[in-house]
């Protein structure tokens, strides 16, 4: 299982790589081979918690017009308060705690969220998670996109 993720993961990088070849927004056309590069500044956006979740959160999803890009990459920032209301997921999810603490729950468990921590939700689980403590909860998500 954790071979195919990896597999998955590389494989998506490189099809993202060879998919890419668009330059950022300003900036000169990329090599032959082709590269997008995006900062978080320019992609930020407020945001309340997502599926019906507490708080404010900012929402930074890279890539989001690269065409033909078979998976999804995203930041988000839960801020003081914020939450990820408990939904239930359709495909395959990773979240990966960058900075902060948090309490995830899925199927009615709960978990422990800090940096370094990684969770794979599966299609027909329910999870939400919760920030917890000072900082923000910062955590990477990537999901593969069906269709167009």
């Amino acid at each position: 299982m954790m071979r195919t993720a990896l597999v998955w993961i590389s494989g998506a990088l490189v099809l993202a790589a060879a998919l890419a070849g668009l330059p950022a927004a300003g900036a000169e056309p990329p090599p032959p081979g082709g590269y997008v590069i995006e900062r978080d500044a320019d992609v930020a956006q407020p945001a309340p918690g997502p599926h019906s979740g507490t708080g404010m959160t900012t929402g930074y999803v890279f890539f989001e017009k690269v065409p033909g890009l078979a998976f999804s990459f995203r930041k988000r920032a839960l801020h003081p308060g914020a939450s990820i209301g408990y939904h239930e997921q359709k495909d395959d999810e990773v979240y990966y705690v960058v900075s902060g603490t948090g309490r995830m729950t899925i199927d009615g468990h709960a978990f422990d969220a800090k940096a370094g921590d990684a969770f794979l939700t599966r299609p027909g689980s329910s999870h939400g998670l919760v920030q917890t403590g000072d900082a923000d909860l910062v955590i990477l998500i990537a999901f593969e996109k069906k269709g167009p």
